[in-house]
């Protein structure tokens, strides 16, 4: 294989940092410096400062663990949200998921994740001692486990399930419109909304 000869090492720099960005190949990283080396040097410092500030400034909301420019982000600062309703969710991508339906009007907790012991991630990696804390100031009604429907997602949902079930709160989990093995980021809006709508109660196997 051969390797691509740069004229400039920064240049070759710029196209190695592109690179290292999830599903960016070197060629594509390529086609993006050149596109900001023919921008207006103003632009490209816009680009820049929106980037830094993005690391340096950004928030997780002290509630539910959401992106956030404030500590306690929009939605549950939001008065008009069903305060006792609480959708958990694995990422920060499924939450925007699940908003673009515009069919779910409660509140959120992000895991930070799921449960894989191959990976080496747990129960004390993601956000779970926070929810059950939630759970536990009696203001919850319903929990709704919106994970995605894969072996993980599944075992987490078990997890979840017995530690949240001391509670006197109805635990429910999307309808299957989802498709096995489908992460939720991926699930189109149509599909996703009529999940959160036609959501049932959550059994353990056997049960």
């Amino acid at each position: 294989m051969s390797l691509t000869v740069f004229p400039s090492k920064l240049l070759e720099n710029a196209v190695n940092e592109f690179a290292s960005l999830p599903g960016i190949g070197r060629k594509t990283a390529l086609r993006l410096v050149m596109s900001l080396l023919r921008r207006d040097p103003g632009e490209v410092s816009k680009f820049g400062e929106t980037i830094i500030r993005l690391r340096s400034e950004i928030q997780y909301c002290s509630v539910c663990h959401n992106i956030s420019d404030e500590k306690i982000c929009s939605i549950c600062s939001d008065h008009t949200r069903d305060k006792k309703l609480l959708c958990v969710v694995e990422n920060i991508q499924d939450v925007m998921a699940i908003e673009n339906t515009r069919q779910y009007h409660g509140l959120y907790h992000v895991l930070g994740g799921v449960i894989s012991p191959i990976d080496g991630i747990g129960p004390s990696e993601l956000n779970i001692d926070s929810l059950e804390a939630r759970a536990g100031t009696g203001s919850i009604s319903e929990i709704i486990f919106a994970l995605s429907t894969t072996m993980e997602g599944d075992t987490t949902n078990y997890y979840l399930y017995r530690r949240l079930n001391k509670y006197n709160i109805k635990l429910t989990v999307l309808a299957r419109g989802v498709a096995v093995g489908n992460e939720l980021e991926y699930t189109d809006e149509l599909t996703l909304g009529r999940s959160i709508i036609n959501r049932m109660p959550f059994n353990l196997p056997g049960t």
